[in-house]
């Protein structure tokens, strides 16, 4: 990808839209209590004989700030000769304060970037390569989740160390599934892994539960609709929407269609509430069965007293499980100067963060390393070993810099027409298959 630094101001307003995971994940996650018996990833030190000292710019607000500040601090603590500074960002304003700053040479040592702003960051000449640096650290990539490292690897290089996913899954009230007796002796729901039989489900709560219990609560525009539907188009086996050069619209409109019609007949058959107004708070209040959402939900959910839920993977509705999901990632932003003792440092705390990501799963995430998942205080936190194996089935679009205005633009654009049964999932196919190779023309 082109490095163009006189982009930067063309794109700051795409860059600034707000990202739903992220934004969400900050909401009632509960507060860390420190880290947990931590590790040391390669290195202990910055290797240079000197401190070294970091600027790290995050976006971080609520539970999750507190869970980074309490790595930070233990990382600190660890390292004496890296030293960690934490500059907390606003969500909404941080894409846009880290490519001014990078473009004027006065960026952060280390940064936070999405998987998903990836293309654009590269693209902006925002990211470093991490491959030298991280030899020079010792960091081995072959530690990391594969599905959510090789989303980070644009034109066969490294540009991000991710530290978890974000993905979206599926909560159940263990007592409303109770009463409609679907929920087994393993506290899970009672239910056939496919499309038949995933509405038999949603049919058999929606008659054995009183009428103002919703089976299904999802949102009717959208997000959340919309991760449903990528999910369920995935399972099917289809493409990515762009081609493989990132120039030409490739919507399989037959799967997506198929994917489409399946999500509308769950609203117009009266399983997904219409027009709720809030149905995070329909499941919280105990009114709604069933939920999908993100992960950040989990510490929500855990912070609701009498509260009695489960949490799992989507269903595997069609041929192979898949979900929508986006990954936190620690990026090494361009410098004005080089300063190899501080990449290295950067990149050994990098490393550091994923190798310590049982403090991170607090807030719901799922570790980027699998031998998180093996540590006991991640085995300890409820919920998130549930749900940990979905790392391996997230779907993410290919490094493309329109993905974002193709989401806006064309699918979410769409798709609301066809959950509200204004226009038909094929003819959406069709609008949407045009609107994409439009956004990839501008």
């Amino acid at each position: 990808m082109r490095r163009k630094f006189g982009l930067i101001l063309v794109t700051l307003m795409s860059l600034a839209l707000v990202l739903g995971a992220c934004g969400a994940s900050n909401t009632g996650s509960k507060t860390s209590d420190g880290a947990e018996n931590t590790t040391s990833a390669p290195g202990s030190d910055s290797g240079s004989g000197k401190k070294v000292t970091l600027s790290f710019w995050t976006l971080f607000s609520g539970g999750d700030g507190d869970n980074m500040q309490a790595m930070i601090d233990e990382f600190n603590k660890t390292h004496p000769d890296i030293q960690v500074k934490n500059t907390k960002l606003e969500w909404g304003e941080y894409y846009t304060k880290l490519i001014t700053a990078v473009g004027n040479g006065n960026g952060p040592d280390v940064g936070i970037s999405h998987t998903s702003r990836l293309p654009d960051l590269i693209n902006q000449g925002v990211v470093s390569e991490l491959d030298d640096v991280a030899q020079a650290a010792g960091v081995d990539w072959s530690s990391y989740n594969s599905n959510l490292l090789n989303a980070t690897v644009v034109d066969g290089k490294h540009y991000a160390a991710p530290i978890d996913t974000h993905p979206f899954i599926m909560y159940y009230n263990k007592k409303l599934l109770k009463d409609a007796g679907l929920l087994g002796d393993d506290g899970k729901p009672v239910m056939e892994q496919s499309a038949d039989g995933f509405v038999a489900f949603l049919e058999m709560l929606k008659q054995k539960l009183p009428s103002k219990v919703t089976p299904f609560a999802l949102s009717n525009t959208n997000d959340d609709p919309y991760r449903l539907w990528w999910a369920l188009y995935s399972q099917l086996g289809g493409n990515d929407v762009i081609s493989d050069d990132l120039k030409k619209a490739a919507l399989d409109a037959d799967k997506g269609a198929k994917a489409a019609d399946y999500i509308q007949k769950l609203y117009s058959n009266g399983y997904i509430k219409k027009n709720d107004p809030d149905f995070y708070k329909n499941f919280q209040s105990g009114t709604a069965a069933i939920m999908m959402t993100g992960v950040w939900a989990t510490g929500t959910w855990e912070a609701t007293k009498d509260l009695e839920f489960g949490a799992m993977p989507i269903p595997k509705i069609f041929d192979q499980a898949a979900t929508w999901g986006d990954s936190h990632t620690i990026i090494l932003p361009v410098a004005k100067k080089e300063d190899p003792d501080k990449a290295k440092a950067a990149m050994i705390f990098a490393d550091w963060l994923a190798s310590n990501g049982q403090t991170w799963a607090k807030a719901g995430h799922i570790p980027s390393k699998p031998s998180v998942l093996e540590k006991q205080e991640f085995k300890d936190l409820p919920y998130r070993s549930d749900y940990a194996s979905v790392a391996d089935t997230v779907k993410f679009n290919k490094p493309s810099t329109k993905n974002w205005q193709i989401r806006d633009n064309a699918l979410f654009k769409y798709l609301n027409e066809v959950w509200t049964n204004k226009m038909s999932p094929a003819d959406a196919m069709t609008k949407m298959q045009d609107a994409i190779q439009k956004v990839l023309d501008e």
